[in-house]
């Protein structure tokens, strides 16, 4: 149980100081941000908890291939903002695009034998 309240602690910090940076310092704080921090958090916990490095190759290679698919919402979203769209509607817009690339992209690799 000390634990899992260790690995909350941790992991909520890091969103707390990148939303305090970003505030004062917005690229800093995208800089921050755009670092692979929970991945590498995700990798720690695994390890950590299992040992186990068939899981944290998995773990490795299908952020990879995940990240991929989520990065043309960075370019969505100013682009909608500077547009005059609302933020909420421009974030929709954002995920739902991310989620369309990442079925494509599914679907894709499965035709290339890859399966995530």
């Amino acid at each position: 149980m000390v634990w899992y309240i260790i690995k909350i602690v941790i992991t909520a910090s890091i969103i707390v100081v990148v939303s305090e940076i970003s505030k004062r310092l917005p690229l800093l704080g995208s800089m921050i941000a755009s670092l692979p921090l929970v991945s590498v958090l995700g990798m720690v916990w695994i390890f950590q908890e299992t040992k186990e490095t068939q899981k944290l190759i998995i773990h490795a290679e299908g952020t990879f291939w995940y990240v991929l698919p989520s990065l043309p919402m960075f370019l969505l979203m100013p682009w909608m903002m500077r547009k005059g769209v609302s933020f909420y509607l421009t974030l929709t817009a954002g995920i739902l695009l991310t989620v369309i690339l990442y079925l494509i992209m599914t679907k894709l690799l499965a035709r290339m034998g890859m399966n995530l």
